[in-house]
């Protein structure tokens, strides 16, 4: 069965390039995203937000209103996807423009990490939040970063120039930046925390 996909564009920076659009069951976007799109002539199933960045919202497409500030706009949405049965997520727009929003939603998505599937996509590659083992393909040539947040415990690595033997890193002590993978295929282990994968291509 094919697994049913969402695009989700968020309002950080833009993407250079857009995928392949027709692989994904369901397109949305954040309020603030919205214009992007409507200037690509791409037409969201659904766009949600409080809406105080659109002076006039669309009448051609499903608008849900969500003005809770308790929760930021990634994480009403990523409600929202799951209620409608979505688990899989690529995420454009979730860094650049102002960091805090960047590292909001990385907090966000491993609130969310046990519930869905979240990949990121920015301009220079994707990243996502590793399970304890993880198998990357077709990489070898790519600078592969692991980022602990805060720390991830007993990390092991095969296939990158600089590997891991059941070590540990720690935001603000040790962290894996600027690897490079030497085989196409990688594999990445550990045995507790959070550790987001960084693939640049």
């Amino acid at each position: 069965m094919k697994t049913k996909k969402v695009f989700l564009l968020l309002n950080g920076e833009k993407p250079s390039k857009l995928p392949n659009l027709s692989q994904y069951e369901i397109i949305c976007a954040t309020d603030g995203a919205y214009q992007y799109l409507k200037e690509k002539n791409i037409t969201p199933n659904f766009i949600t937000g409080d809406f105080d960045s659109l002076e006039n919202l669309p009448k051609d497409i499903e608008v849900v209103h969500t003005p809770n500030q308790d929760f930021t706009d990634f994480d009403k949405m990523l409600q929202i996807l799951l209620d409608k049965g979505f688990f899989t997520i690529d995420i454009f727009g979730a860094s650049g423009k102002e960091q805090d929003h960047f590292l909001g939603n990385l907090h966000t998505s491993i609130q969310w990490q046990k519930k869905l599937k979240l990949t990121f996509y920015d301009n220079h590659g994707r990243y996502f939040l590793a399970d304890k083992k993880t198998i990357l393909t077709n990489c070898k040539g790519k600078t592969i970063s692991l980022i602990p947040f805060p720390e991830a415990k007993e990390i092991s690595t095969k296939g990158l120039q600089y590997s891991l033997l059941n070590e540990d890193l720690i935001f603000g002590k040790r962290i894996g930046t600027r690897n490079k993978a030497i085989d196409n295929n990688i594999e990445i282990s550990f045995k507790s925390g959070n550790l987001f994968i960084f693939i640049n291509s």
